[in-house]
């Protein structure tokens, strides 16, 4: 599959950040331009001008649920990811007829999810139950299956975490939960376009996909809902988006978002995920030869997106490493905060220690992404990690 150049991504900076956000592709941009100019109707208008953008909202909901193997009635545009997920739990639970619910999730979820249940806590009484992940960052669905009740109205697990890629057993932790009769919602920013979803596959009600995760703009994401599935709505007002949110549509943004789904899924299709674990490969071979018995791989090794790369090399914090390679655009598994530096949740929850987990870097290699760059990449960045090491007196 042809594609084009990327101007953003000209000159010898490496970009290796696609997790935190993904370049728009220029065959998006072009697909969201006559949604500016002429056609600009509002798609629940009555008139000529109302009926192209309408159908262009019908394709671009069909070209998402291809991507998800769901049903174009079943999706819902959003704002954002979090927007979507917000509408997913806290839909869900203000919609079910249950006394006193319970929600339940991991420890390692992303914040919107973690923040939306501490809201439903503290609002409407709701019981939240955390779950626990092992060494590798995964939910073991004994786990789950030991604190299902009656009352548990849903269970939300993300496909695959932002820091380490892991991916979880979504389909058997989905058939627990639906078995106890409840709900299953499931965030795929980060796996969705990169791995291949069927929300029938994998039995979820509710599933989050996002915008700029995908080569598509900011601002624009989708929730799938089962089609029968009733939900509270997050947004009141003139009934769009099946009602559940209100607001005329941008669909300049949807068409993006459409366009970016077909895209990923004719990538998919042909053979995009195994080059981009390759090259996610490469890049950790370059820097274990590179640092012999330093380079620790956080996460883990099978259950993983193709294109996440998560490592620690023994005694250099991450974000001095990044700071000393200004070539290199990634993350680190750590915040700052009033000068100090706090390890991540995530790896936290996953056993690491403060000292292990603020080495963590985050490495995550996309669509234009060359094996030449992640060469370039391994290479500064060992050569960092000897300068720091040197610097500071430590062995390496």
């Amino acid at each position: 599959m042809k594609v084009p150049p990327h101007p953003g991504l000209a000159g010898d900076a490496v970009y290796l950040d696609h997790n935190a956000t993904t370049p728009v592709d220029p065959r998006v941009v072009e697909a969201m331009g006559p949604w500016f100019t002429t056609g600009f109707g509002n798609p629940s208008s009555g008139h000529a001008w109302a009926a192209e953008p309408a159908a262009a909202l019908a394709r671009a909901r069909a070209r998402i649920a291809a991507l998800i193997g769901a049903t174009a009635e079943g999706i819902v545009f959003t704002g954002s990811g979090s927007e979507a997920n917000n509408l997913a739990l806290r839909g869900a639970v203000l919609a079910a007829d249950a006394d006193r619910p319970q929600v339940i999730t991991q420890v390692t979820e992303h914040p919107a999810v973690l923040e939306t249940c501490r809201a439903l806590r503290r609002l409407h009484g709701v019981r939240v139950t955390l779950l626990p992940v092992d060494r590798e960052g995964r939910l073991d669905p004994a786990v789950l299956a030991a604190a299902l009740t009656p009352q548990t109205v849903l269970v939300s697990v993300m496909a695959a975490n932002n820091e380490t890629g892991t991916l979880q057993p979504v389909a058997e932790l989905a058939a627990l939960a639906r078995a106890r009769g409840a709900l299953f919602h499931c965030d795929a920013a980060q796996a969705a376009g990169k791995v291949p979803l069927d929300v029938e596959g994998l039995g979820v009600d509710l599933l989050t996909v996002v915008g700029h995760k995908m080569y598509a703009p900011k601002g624009v994401a989708a929730l799938y809902v089962r089609p029968g599935l009733r939900l509270e709505p997050l947004v009141y007002g003139g009934g769009q988006e099946g009602g559940l949110r209100a607001g005329t549509e941008n669909v300049a943004l949807a068409v993006a978002l459409g366009a970016a789904a077909e895209l990923a899924a004719a990538e998919l299709a042909d053979g995009a995920g195994e080059r981009a674990a390759a090259l996610r490969d490469r890049l950790h071979g370059g820097l274990t030869r590179a640092l012999p018995g330093r380079v620790h791989l956080n996460g883990s090794v099978r259950h993983r997106l193709p294109t996440t790369l998560n490592v620690g090399v023994d005694g250099v914090p991450g974000h001095e490493l990044l700071a000393a390679v200004p070539r290199i655009a990634a993350s680190t598994g750590s915040a700052c905060h009033t000068g100090g530096r706090t390890p991540s949740p995530v790896l936290r929850a996953m056993g690491l220690d403060d000292d292990r987990a603020l080495t963590a870097v985050r490495l995550s290699v996309g669509r234009w992404t060359t094996g030449d760059e992640v060469d370039l990449a391994a290479g500064l960045l060992a050569a960092a990690v000897g300068a720091l090491t040197a610097r500071s007196g430590s062995p390496g």
